[in-house]
């Protein structure tokens, strides 16, 4: 298998570096400052793909996503509600957790969070300070990025041109305006914890060098991300990480997926321009937001829009119906194209080309389709129909009906049941309760009323 490669710009082999031949592959995570939306799930979706495509081909994979659970947004909006940094993370990162798992995405080996490895940062940053790479300035450590020479190779930018753009905040004391914080001083308001610098709370780009460290050693093979990440986020984790390990290079490929826009404009929280993954769930299923995905090739940016999820639950539907629609009299045999695997194969060896991979499946999906209606047997195009669309993650189950138009009726339902709850008749109100829960539609009632979701 060949990935493109971020710093070299070329398509590299896959090989395992440890002799255990386990693929390490460490993916930035979320920010758990609000809640998820579609660009987050296209990133959940490519490398859940990758992963269950290699381990489809035989490899073992450790995979480890983390949270960043601390952050100036963070932070920032846990003051704004008046609720705790730590409570609105974790609700946050559940909500996550749930909703990936509703798309089908195998939970990540691991799940580190900054604030869980405070103590094995600080030990870090300190080694960065013995070793000449950063320095304490009134409370905060600074990394020396010109200490570094190659700095730049990842988003192939010079130095010289960084430094054009450059400034210093007031508010900070580093002797270079291409320097970046490794450890912020504490503020009013924000989280702190103790350090030989004082007290304060890591910088961004440090948390990732840690804890990708600590889950999978000093060398890793893949480090996935979004694009938006290469730069200074990636480029920062490079220079800390073989600063301080004195070991390159720190990940073998560098994987990085192009984003979702809305219009002419990436999908962000800070835009606001979102559609929650919940949201897309409800109204076209796991599939045809998985279908949307792989669509495109990884690297190429998608526009999200109704258009296209329709047209992807369409493709969803097709291979469904293939994979499991009841078979007329059989009269004769239909064989599958013998080579279906390896095209398949090909597709995806080629940088993850789901495009490709999708179009084997729906020329088994055709096969299938032509075998029945001329009365053959077609279990094996078929299973192996089911078998490719497991790989890339796909459950071939039933799309729900679109929330919105079943919603009258739940809320109609709802209404009986509350008043059947004011008049103590518990049993009918929990007879339309589990009734509900039966069709995927789940209520949860509070002192403002009863909200449901649809899974």
């Amino acid at each position: 298998m060949r990935i493109t490669d971020t710093l070299s710009g070329e398509k590299v082999p896959l090989q395992p570096l440890a002799p255990d031949g386990v693929v390490r592959l460490y993916v930035c995570g979320v920010t758990p400052y609000s809640e998820a939306h579609v660009g987050h799930a296209l990133h959940a979706i490519v490398f859940d793909v990758l992963r269950r495509y290699l381990e489809w081909r035989g490899f073992r994979v450790r995979h480890v996503q983390n949270f960043t659970d601390i952050d100036d947004k963070l932070i920032e909006r846990a003051n704004r509600l008046g609720v705790d940094m730590a409570s609105l993370a974790g609700q946050n990162i559940e909500s996550y957790l749930a909703q990936i798992k509703r798309m089908n995405v195998f939970p990540a080996t691991e799940y580190p969070r900054v604030t869980a490895m405070v103590p094995q940062i600080i030990a870090f940053i300190s080694g960065l300070i013995e070793k000449g790479f950063a320095y304490p300035s009134g409370g905060d450590v600074y990394y020396r990025v010109r200490r570094k020479g190659d700095y730049g190779k990842l988003s192939h930018r010079n130095i010289d041109d960084l430094l054009s753009g450059a400034r210093i905040d007031p508010t900070e004391l580093k002797d270079d305006p291409l320097d970046f914080a490794l450890w912020k001083g504490a503020k009013p308001g924000e989280p702190a914890w103790d350090s030989p610098w004082g007290p304060g709370r890591p910088g961004w780009h440090i948390e990732c060098s840690v804890m990708a460290r600590e889950t999978l050693g000093d060398q890793i093979d893949i480090h996935g991300g979004g694009a938006d990440l290469v730069f200074p986020h990636h480029e920062n984790e490079i220079a800390q990480t073989e600063a301080f390990t004195g070991k390159a290079p720190f990940a073998a490929i560098w994987m990085h997926n192009a984003l979702l826009q809305l219009g002419a404009e990436k999908m962000s929280k800070s835009l606001g321009n979102l559609v929650t993954i919940d949201e897309a769930l409800e109204q076209y299923g796991p599939d045809a937001l998985r279908m949307f995905v792989l669509g495109s090739h990884y690297r190429s940016p998608s526009t999200y829009s109704d258009e296209a999820l329709e047209a992807a639950r369409a493709g969803a539907e097709r291979l469904r119906e293939a994979a499991f629609a009841d078979d007329p009299a059989v009269t004769g045999r239909a064989d599958a194209p013998s080579d279906s695997r390896e095209r398949f194969i090909a597709a995806m060896d080629d940088d993850l080309n789901t495009p490709r991979a999708l179009a084997v499946l729906f020329d088994l999906a055709r096969d299938v389709n032509r075998g029945r209606a001329e009365g053959r047997d077609v279990s094996e195009p078929r299973a192996l129909l089911r078998e490719l669309a497991g790989v890339l993650g796909l459950t071939l189950a039933a799309a729900p009906a679109k929330a919105q138009e079943a919603a009258p009726f739940i809320d109609l339902l709802i209404a009986v049941r509350s008043d059947l709850r004011a008049g103590k008749q518990w049993a009918l109100s929990d007879r339309i309760r589990d009734g509900l829960a039966e069709l995927g539609v789940e209520l949860k009632d509070g002192p403002e009323g009863t909200a449901w979701t649809a899974r």
